[in-house]
C-alpha cells in the first residue's frame, strides 16, 4: 500500500468498492487529506509528526470536532490545555482560539469533523505559527 494514499469504502448502491482517495496534502507539522466534503460539513484525516504543533488559529465560521485514532494529542481550546489519547474526542466551536500538538514520539493521527455556514480553507485568521505562516 502507497502510504501517500488513503483508503475507504465508498457505496455504490450495489455494493462496497474499495475507491483511492489522493488527495493528501503535505504540511510542515504533518499532511491533510479531506475524506468527504459538502456544503456544510468537511471530514479530513490529520497526521501531525511528533514533536510538530498547528498554528494558534481560529475560525470565523466553522466549529471542528477531533477524534484520535493513533498517538497522543495535546489541544489547547481557549484557555484550556486538554491531553487526549486514542479514542477520545473535543469540541472546538465556532470562534475560539486552539491549537494542535503532538507530544509524542509516534505519528499523531486525527479525524476531524468541520461542520458550520463556510468551511472553506481561508475561514482562518492565525495568531501564532512555527513555522512563519500569516
Amino acid at each position: 500500500m502507497n502510504d501517500s494514499n488513503i483508503y475507504c469504502l465508498r457505496n455504490t448502491g450495489q455494493t462496497n468498492n474499495l475507491e483511492i482517495i489522493t488527495n493528501k496534502e503535505i504540511r510542515s507539522w504533518g499532511s491533510f487529506t479531506t475524506l468527504l466534503q459538502e456544503d456544510n460539513y468537511r471530514i479530513k484525516r490529520l497526521e501531525i509528526y511528533p514533536g510538530h504543533r498547528l498554528s494558534l488559529h481560529v475560525h470565523y465560521h466553522r466549529s471542528e470536532r477531533f477524534v484520535v485514532l493513533s498517538g497522543s494529542c495535546k489541544l489547547q481550546v481557549g484557555e484550556s490545555e486538554n491531553s487526549l489519547c486514542v479514542g477520545q474526542t473535543i469540541l472546538v466551536p465556532q470562534c475560539t482560539i486552539h491549537r494542535l500538538e503532538n507530544p509524542g514520539v509516534i505519528k499523531l493521527v486525527l479525524a476531524e469533523i468541520s461542520t458550520g455556514n463556510y468551511i472553506g480553507e481561508d475561514d482562518i485568521l492565525r495568531i501564532s505559527d512555527d513555522y512563519g505562516r500569516s
